[in-house]
Parts: structure tokens; C-alpha cells; sequence
């Protein structure tokens, strides 16, 4: 066998080698993308009671992964349907369940073994970084400075596998002029390669990728038309709902009074604002920060509230007329779908985190949810209704009621209340 050929077959195996790096590469590219999917998942179903770094509502979940006696297989069954876990007399279970006064966490059925999972990562990546931000010194870093962003290596993944295949592609074509040399050198005759955009395998597999990659991008384009999760407008007054929702406790509804009486929640005029803000005329809280982490003046954000109602803080009274503030909408949805605040927030009893995510952590409001209809319609088959102390279900669905006298079911969701029928919200 002469050096070339020999060569060439090494050659060979280099490209089987970068195109297998490659094959791992792209799934892992993925993976550390879960990370960012756990958080939403985290936020949509778990923030309502859980904290990963303290107790809440229910207790902090970080490291409880390495202390449940079945590992991740046994909060699978947990999450799924955790009264089932607590009746079948698991020890860890019951002792939860009495630590934490009786309160049963609700059954999420929904989520998948792979969704658990993206979730405990998330946990762990939050509770990590929290270890090694109180390990480090405290002179490492400026006091008030703006956190700094959660480090992603998706691009990172992403140009070690685009590379990785261009290597592949180059040691191709590497092997190629080595096999040809070493036949050239032993006499073989060599037919001509034919350039790869003449190829009609080359340009089958092109095409057939070129397809799927259009097909892909159309369909998800038309499936998100309208829709905009994770919007993030720029508000002509930054309002910090941590500071006023969280910090100062004030309550929704003081605010957002239509949410329990109309279709609309409403947005507040300024003399809901006015009335704490003609005392409160200078910010001393925690520093804010815009979503790009430049700091902002809270006591310069009043002064705006001032000149758009026509307040004097000097005087202590209305100068002029003032005129609207002009507030960025940030959830829509398409004019054929019917959404009323106060069937779900005054009927439904639903809070408004359950839609609007943990609205009292954010300093600039986006749109938490995606709210398709998918999203609605798990919600609707999943949540529980306040159904037997509920006036407004009282006098109808009786043979429900009779049901939970007898035992049969344990509780109604929206879904068997007519909840997934299409008239509900398109008529």
C-alpha cells in the first residue's frame, strides 16, 4: 500500500471524526438552549409558589434534586400528580406534605419528562450562580453596579459546529486529490470528478434541505403571526412594577380596576398616580435599571408623571391641563378572539401571574406568555375552578355538584365547564 493511499484512508477517517463532532455538536448547540426554556417553563408554571434560592409559598428547589430519595425519576411523579406520590404512603411525600401545612402542590400533566428536566437545569444554573457570586470577593465588583447578564454559549456552540463542518467539507476534498494522486502513481486510471454544483446528488441534498428549512420557517412565521412574546417596548415613563407592585405591596386591582368589572383591565390615568404621588415626589429605592442595564433616575421619571398631569410639586397644584400619557400596548390579541378580565380574574378567580408571569419581579413589563391558543387551551384543561364556593356556579352545572358530593370527582377544570369549546372565544 503506498504512503498516499494510506494517507488518504487517515484522511478518511478525519472526516468521519469531524463529521460525528459535528453530529454532537448541533444537539448540544440545543441543549445549552435549555437552560433559557427551563426559565420559561420555570416562570409559567413554578414562580407562582416557588423560589429557587428561598422558601415561598413552597420551598426552595434548589438542591432538593440531590435530596428527594428517588432523584429525578421521583419528581417525574411529583410534578405529574404529587397526591398520588403523598396516597401511596412515600415517607419524603407525606413529611412534604405535613411540613407544608397540608397544601398540596397541583397536578402539571403536561409537562414532560424533558420539561422537568429543562427546569431542574434552570434551578441549578440560578442556585450556581448565586454560590459563586457570594464566593466571590467583595471588593470584585462595583457596589450598585447592574447585575450582569446570564453568560449564553449558543453562539459559541454554534461557530464550533459551523467549522467543524467546514473542516469536514475541506477534508473531503482533501481525500479526494490524495486517492487521485495515488492512483495516478500506481497506474489506475482516475475518471474526472464532476464539480459538486454539477453533482446531482450534491444538489438533491441541497434541495431537499433548502425545502425543509423553507417549510420550517414558513409554517413557524405563520403560526406566530400576531403574536409577539417577550415584547419589550419602550414606555414614555418608565414604570417599575417591582417597585410599586412587589416592594410597596399595591395591589392590581387599585390600578388595573377593570381587570374584576370589564372585558378590559384598563390602563390607570394619571390621577390614580397622582393620588400616592402628589406626597411621594422623589425616588430613594433600590437602583433601577433599563433592560440594557443603563441606570435610571426614579425622582427624573416623576417629574415626567408631573409634566403630563399638569401638577406643580412647587406649588403643590394643577397648572394646567396636563394631557394622556401615551402608554405602549404591549398584548394584543387578533380582533377574532374574545377575552374578558373579568371572567377569569372575578368568576375564574385567576391571578394575574398566571398569564402575565411574576409582573411584580419586573422592573420594564414584556409579554410573559405567548398566549396562542394552545397555551389557552392547556390552561383551560389543566386549571382548577373555584366551583362549590363560587356563586356564579352555584344554581348551574348541578350534576357536578352532585358528582363532588358523591365522591367521583375531586375538582372541575375549565375544560369540562365548556372551557375548550371553540365558541367560547371565537363567535
Amino acid at each position: 500500500m503506498s504512503d498516499l493511499s494510506y494517507f488518504g484512508r487517515t484522511v478518511k477517517h478525519l472526516v468521519i471524526c469531524s463529521l460525528t463532532a459535528c453530529m454532537f455538536f448541533l444537539p448540544l448547540h440545543h441543549a445549552f438552549a435549555d437552560a433559557q426554556k427551563g426559565k420559561q417553563l420555570f416562570q409559567q408554571n413554578c414562580a407562582q409558589c416557588h423560589n429557587p434560592l428561598r422558601d415561598a409559598t413552597g420551598p426552595a428547589l434548589y438542591g432538593k434534586e440531590n435530596e428527594v430519595p428517588g432523584g429525578r425519576k421521583w419528581i417525574y411523579n411529583w410534578v405529574h400528580n404529587s397526591a398520588a406520590v403523598i396516597a401511596s404512603g412515600d415517607k419524603y411525600a407525606v413529611n412534604l406534605f405535613n411540613q407544608w401545612n397540608h397544601v398540596q402542590m397541583p397536578p402539571f400533566p403536561q409537562l414532560t419528562t424533558q420539561d422537568i428536566d429543562d427546569i431542574l437545569d434552570y434551578v441549578k444554573q440560578v442556585g450556581d450562580e448565586a454560590k459563586q457570586a457570594a464566593a466571590a470577593p467583595a471588593s470584585g465588583g462595583q457596589q450598585g453596579a447592574a447585575p450582569a447578564p446570564a453568560s449564553n454559549n449558543n453562539l459559541l456552540y454554534g461557530i464550533i459546529t459551523l467549522v467543524l463542518a467546514i473542516v469536514a467539507l475541506i477534508l473531503l476534498q482533501v481525500n479526494r486529490s490524495l486517492n487521485r494522486m495515488a492512483n495516478e502513481k500506481e497506474g489506475i486510471e482516475t475518471p474526472e470528478p464532476v464539480p459538486f454544483y454539477r453533482n446531482k446528488t450534491y444538489i438533491a441534498i441541497v434541495s431537499v434541505v433548502l425545502f425543509l428549512m423553507a417549510g420550517y420557517f414558513l409554517t413557524n412565521a405563520a403560526v406566530n403571526i400576531g403574536r409577539q412574546q417577550n415584547y419589550e417596548p419602550t414606555q414614555p415613563i418608565f414604570y417599575s412594577h417591582k417597585v410599586h407592585a412587589g416592594i410597596n405591596q399595591i395591589n392590581c386591582l387599585y390600578c388595573h380596576a377593570g381587570a374584576e368589572k370589564s372585558k378590559h383591565a384598563m390602563i390607570p390615568s394619571q390621577n390614580i398616580c397622582m393620588n400616592c404621588h402628589m406626597a411621594i415626589n422623589s425616588y430613594s429605592g433600590p437602583q433601577l435599571y433599563t433592560p440594557e442595564g443603563k441606570p435610571v433616575d426614579g425622582t427624573a421619571e416623576i417629574q415626567k408623571l408631573y409634566s403630563y398631569a399638569g401638577w406643580d410639586p412647587k406649588q403643590r397644584k394643577y397648572v394646567n391641563a396636563g394631557h394622556p400619557i401615551q402608554w405602549v400596548k404591549i398584548h394584543n390579541l387578533p380582533d377574532f378572539v374574545y377575552f374578558s378580565h373579568e371572567q377569569h380574574v372575578a368568576v375564574g378567580k385567576i391571578q394575574c401571574q398566571i398569564c402575565h408571569g411574576p409582573i411584580q419581579n419586573m422592573d420594564v413589563v414584556y409579554q410573559f406568555s405567548d398566549l396562542s391558543m394552545g397555551w389557552c387551551v392547556n390552561c383551560h384543561r389543566t386549571t382548577k375552578v373555584h366551583f362549590t364556593d363560587n356563586a356564579y356556579y352555584s344554581n348551574i352545572f348541578m350534576k357536578y355538584h352532585e358528582e363532588l358530593k358523591e365522591g367521583k370527582i375531586d375538582s372541575v377544570t375549565e375544560a369540562m365547564l365548556g372551557g375548550t369549546e371553540c365558541q367560547r372565544c371565537h363567535y
